[in-house]
């Protein structure tokens, strides 16, 4: 059982997408895109228009304006329903490359339900089942396994590639070849502490513990509670089979500004 204080007064409703969609087919994990769309965008500018401001003022670079509108699109999805984040990851442009990338990840999880589930589910029982490697058609199968046969069999290997290759962006896969060794990425500080509150205002019903976001980190419940013992995420104290949560700040922008301070104790 886990109970937590200081939870802020704002309703709480979940914003996890839960509806299978094939975005992932068009973009992936796309860190230095995602990177430039948080620091530019303009949340009173359609998505429509912001496109041209996109293609105009180069947010990634040379690409095409096609491709811009795909990338505003994919991204506009995995972040404007998250405002707040939005402010908080413009304010910290020193955020160090691994934070950013485990940013991009759980913004894809909430997102994208079938990242969320190759991730959080399919991967951790992966690893849990003594497996280190992982190739296409393993991940083809559990496709056409998890969702039948609502995608094609060219779709559901598309599907697999892309799942394979947005993994491997996050730090969760190694190398380019099948078979490719299961890993996991560094989780700093800073990384975990975005993803402890945007998840308490994201999905406000999901447990601290065993939940597809912690655990796709390789984060078991005594691993978390390892790792935010002298955190400055929150604190928490083992009461017999009760974990007490003290949280550092009632919400994502005031912890993420008081972090950026250095003055968590």
């Amino acid at each position: 059982m886990t109970r937590g204080a200081g939870r802020s007064d704002e309703p709480e409703r979940s914003r996890e997408t839960t509806d299978a969609h094939t975005h992932l087919l068009r973009v992936t994990l796309a860190e230095p895109e995602c990177h430039a769309y948080w620091e530019n965008v303009d949340l009173a500018v359609p998505p429509a228009l912001r496109a041209t401001a996109a293609f105009e003022q180069r947010w990634f670079g040379a690409k095409s304006m096609a491709r811009v509108q795909t990338l505003i699109a994919a991204l506009a999805a995995r972040f404007d329903a998250f405002p707040e984040s939005l402010a908080v990851l413009r304010a910290w442009p020193d955020l160090r490359a691994p934070a950013r990338v485990l940013v991009c990840h759980l913004h894809l999880q909430l997102t994208d339900p079938v990242y969320r589930a190759f991730t959080g589910d399919f991967l951790v029982k992966r690893r849990a089942a003594g497996h280190t490697t992982i190739g296409r058609d393993q991940v083809e199968r559990w496709v056409h396994d998890t969702w039948g046969n609502r995608w094609a069999a060219a779709t559901r290997l598309k599907f697999a590639s892309n799942l394979l290759t947005a993994a491997s962006e996050a730090g969760f896969l190694a190398g380019r070849r099948d078979p490719r060794p299961l890993t996991l990425p560094p989780i700093s500080d800073a990384g975990l502490g975005y993803a402890l509150y945007l998840l308490r205002e994201a999905v406000p019903d999901a447990a601290l513990f065993d939940n597809p976001y912690i655990e796709s980190l390789g984060l078991t419940r005594e691993a978390l509670l390892d790792k935010l013992r002298g955190g400055v995420a929150l604190r928490v104290r083992n009461l017999g089979d009760v974990v007490d949560v003290e949280w550092a700040a009632p919400n994502l922008r005031q912890w993420a500004e008081q972090a950026r301070q250095g003055i968590l104790a």
